[in-house]
């Protein structure tokens, strides 16, 4: 999984009247949590831009007043009109703990079923994956190549070694529909 390194400050008063205070200077509160102890801190809104207005996942190499801490984003507060990040909740990693995060499926090779006509229809962009942090995948990857019209691909289909997905199993993720050109051809055949 890729890593991005983030430095922040230290916050000596946490309250309402500073954390307003840090956002006016382009700062965003934010806290670590998970380890020994809860580091409250501040990091600059541009070196957020790169991880939360993404699709991808990435580990933080989070530095704060000289301690470093292997974390992931686990919670964003978002301004509901600017749209700005208003606090941010990382959790620090353990290398012998699993951590489930939300992962991106990636869709690999062509369905026959769309080459015949079919329509792709994608239900889930992201899963929800339990993993130790080394074995945490940068995506989910699922085949189309049996994807004939009518079938889908769900949850439990989907087998990995080194991690495990919590969504539920009978959840589709990917499937082909007849597409209304297809049905009226079908309609069409069936009439002559």
């Amino acid at each position: 999984m890729k890593s991005i390194a983030i430095s922040g400050s230290p916050r000596e008063n946490v309250g309402k009247r500073d954390a307003k205070e840090l956002r006016y200077q382009g700062l965003v509160p934010a806290v670590l949590y998970g380890g020994k102890n809860q580091i409250h801190f501040s990091v600059s809104a541009s070196d957020l831009k790169g991880l939360v207005y993404t699709p991808d996942v990435q580990f933080i190499d989070l530095e704060v007043a000289g301690v470093k801490a292997k974390a992931i984003i686990q919670d964003v507060d978002f301004h509901p009109l600017t749209d700005l990040p208003l606090h941010v909740d990382f959790l620090e990693l353990n290398d012998s703990k699993p951590v489930v995060m939300e992962i991106p499926v990636k869709l690999t090779g062509t369905s026959p079923g769309v080459k015949t006509g079919g329509k792709l229809v994608q239900k889930l962009r992201k899963l929800r994956v339990k993993a130790l942090p080394k074995d945490m995948p940068q995506n989910v990857e699922v085949s189309l190549e049996a994807l004939e019209v009518g079938k889908s691909v769900a949850v439990d289909e989907l087998k990995f070694e080194n991690f495990r997905i919590m969504n539920n199993g009978d959840d589709t993720i990917v499937s082909v529909i007849m597409s209304r050109a297809l049905k009226q051809a079908e309609q069409e055949s069936k009439g002559k």
